[in-house]
């Protein structure tokens, strides 16, 4: 049984930083490509950053220059750092996975989910 586990989250002052992890658990993690997703109240789930198993990374506009996502693959984790948090990137932030591929770019391609993590900026 795969799990992803969520950490990280937390409430932030406009222009502060947070980093995200996501520790994965019951298969081998190189097999994965990884991606982190958000979903704000009332607004669906959207593409926040994808990491391929070979390490290219893919941002949403949104989020490009401000955050960065990196994996240590002996550790089984995926980092999200978050920079120059803005009010609108409140949301509850997902892990997702998905095994032998190369990036998960949409909701409905993810094999597996984590159960979020809350992020609030406030302004």
């Amino acid at each position: 049984q795969v799990q992803l586990v969520e950490s990280g989250g937390g409430l932030v002052q406009a222009g502060g930083s947070l980093r995200l992890s996501c520790t994965v658990s019951g298969r081998t993690f190189s097999s994965y490509a990884m991606a982190w997703f958000r979903q704000a109240p009332g607004k669906e789930r959207e593409f926040v950053a994808a990491m391929s198993r070979s390490g290219n990374t893919y941002y949403a506009d949104s989020v490009k220059g401000r955050f960065t996502i990196s994996r240590d693959n002996a550790k089984t984790t995926m980092y999200l750092q978050m920079n120059s948090l803005k009010p609108e990137d409140t949301a509850v932030y997902y892990c997702a996975a998905k095994e032998w591929s190369d990036y998960v770019l949409s909701p409905s391609d993810v094999d597996y989910w984590g159960k979020g993590t809350l992020v609030t900026v406030s302004s």
